[in-house]
């Protein structure tokens, strides 16, 4: 998990992972900033069980995210954001070279309006995605979380609307972007 590289609006680092759904998991959490404003957020958890498990597609590892982003208060009416949404996911897993099988969630919308003493306050609107995943090992078992990571990430920056990097320009990650290790 360690070794995924990351855009420099994006602070990682680990958080304690569910002790009970798993015999071993690793857990991140990271935000998406951008000019000190903080615009998502999201949490990845890896689970390791070596004996498999039937809901995870016969696998041993089953991958768990959760993402919000800020959105505009438009598009919360808009009845397509959850396909839009559930496909940032499947293409950032697709573009990075993350395998997988038996993906599963879904997409929520929220829209916040303010009353009473707070009615001078704009609205909000925010997307949440929830999946999860089965990562698909190679040939000899081994299974490579690094570009599953990459896809997480790329979701972040696609639901808060930042631009995909070009094809063929190399992400330098920040100070800011770097995580600490365990």
């Amino acid at each position: 998990m360690h070794t995924a590289v990351l855009r420099p609006e994006i602070f990682c680092e680990e958080m304690p992972a569910p002790q009970r759904i798993a015999p071993y998991a690793s857990a991140l959490s990271a935000d998406v900033t951008v000019d000190e404003e903080d615009l998502g957020t999201g949490r990845l958890i890896l689970l390791h069980d070596p004996e498999g498990n039937d809901a995870w597609a016969g696998g041993t590892f089953r991958c768990v995210l959760y993402t919000r982003a800020e959105v505009e208060l438009e598009l919360v009416s808009d009845p397509l954001l959850g396909a839009v949404g559930w496909s940032w996911l499947t293409e950032a897993l697709e573009s990075n070279g993350a395998t997988y099988e038996a993906a599963s969630g879904s997409v929520t919308r929220v829209a916040t309006e303010s009353f009473g003493g707070m009615a001078d306050e704009d609205g909000s609107a925010q997307v949440e995605i929830r999946a999860s995943w089965t990562p698909v090992a190679d040939e000899d078992g081994y299974v490579d979380v690094r570009p599953h990571v990459e896809a997480w990430a790329e979701l972040m920056c696609t639901a808060v609307g930042l631009p995909p990097v070009p094809e063929g320009v190399a992400v330098l990650p920040s100070r800011r972007g770097q995580r600490g290790t365990a």
